[in-house]
């Protein structure tokens, strides 16, 4: 029979190697507490039944197994913490801003230059759910957005969804409140550039001229061809403004978020109800790709600038196509100023 202060020693012995939290999970530990028959039975059940002639005589081999037991104990604790997800902070929530349109207009630009302001926090991809996934269900549109506190503003941008039909209506459904964004730029250039962009990626394409016009000679256009459709902005407007009025919805100028980052960025600021913290001291101007930067932040040694292919060279589109294409806009430009108010200055 063991003695109390054997029992004693056993008990500081697993303390000292796992710790007081160790202690006290240990069921051992816990039943030597006046009940020296709950120690002898889980002596018995770990196969420590002193069997010699003295508790002294087998101190060491007992002291080894008990240290083995702890250490597994031990090892097992940290497994399991391990295996615990660290804790995250916020939510994810349904976008109170999206940034809809248009496509070759400067939708990255205004992610990557909004997303600067600690009170936003922006999906880096384009989800297109209210166009291509819908199908797929809220849960799975909410599940790719990043984690927000309730003070941030959760966004993501698919410029496809203002020439999409049933993209106001959705995302009118899920919430009229809310705030669009639609970075508009001269159509004629937009073309160009969309063109350019689908060139780089499929070189055998016809010409632009003979995809821009059915007549060329006759000045008909086609504007079955997406790269035209989507500049004739009223059009696309029209359906938006069935499911939201013209106060939820912000117009930014692709021209002078070029020469005047800063302003347009502030004015954005203003549209989300954010404090005008990104201002004209987190740009410069980078004449390699004659577009605005983000300056380096303090955490990086190098500035931000867009991907390669912001800045690219455009194809060189005859002037008489260009004129052409102006004498078509011009009328639904004009359309588009008086619809929301502003003049754009593109003719």
């Amino acid at each position: 029979m063991q003695s109390p202060g054997y029992e004693q020693h056993r008990c500081l012995l697993f303390q000292n190697v796992g710790g007081k939290k160790l202690l006290q999970k240990s069921h051992y530990c816990t039943m030597t507490r006046g009940d020296p028959k709950g120690l002898r039975d889980v002596v018995s059940n770990v196969g420590l039944t002193h069997n010699g002639p003295s508790p002294s005589q087998n101190q060491s081999k007992h002291s080894a197994a008990f240290l083995n037991t702890a250490r597994s104990t031990a090892a097992r604790d940290q497994k399991a913490n391990n295996n615990t997800a660290t804790p995250k902070f916020g939510n994810k929530k349904l976008p109170n801003s999206i940034i809809v349109g248009v496509k070759k207009g400067g939708t990255r630009a205004v992610l990557e230059f909004i997303r600067v302001h600690p009170d936003v926090r922006a999906m880096g991809t384009e989800p297109h759910f209210f166009d291509r996934n819908f199908d797929k269900g809220l849960d799975w549109y909410r599940s790719l957005m990043p984690r927000t506190l309730d003070t941030q503003i959760t966004m993501e941008k698919t410029p496809s969804y203002f020439v999409t039909k049933e993209a106001p209506k959705r995302i009118s459904n899920l919430s009229r409140d809310t705030k669009l964004i639609v970075v508009v730029r001269n159509p004629v250039t937009r073309a160009i550039s969309d063109y350019t962009q689908t060139l780089s990626k499929k070189p055998d394409i016809p010409s632009f001229e003979d995809l821009a016009f059915k007549n060329r000679s006759l000045g008909l256009v086609d504007t079955s061809w997406n790269a035209i459709r989507i500049g004739m902005y009223v059009l696309h407007l029209e359906n938006w403004l069935q499911y939201f009025p013209l106060s939820q919805i912000h117009f930014v100028s692709g021209e002078r978020l070029i020469t005047d980052p800063a302003g347009e960025l502030g004015r954005i600021q203003d549209f989300l109800g954010l404090k005008r913290i990104v201002t004209d001291k987190h740009f410069y101007f980078n004449k390699t790709k004659g577009f605005p930067c983000l300056k380096k932040p303090e955490s990086s040694s190098l500035p931000r600038c867009l991907g390669k292919s912001k800045g690219r060279t455009h194809v060189q589109i005859d002037q008489e196509v260009i004129e052409q294409l102006r004498d078509f806009y011009r009328p639904y430009n004009f359309r588009f100023y008086e619809m929301v108010g502003h003049n754009f200055r593109w003719d």
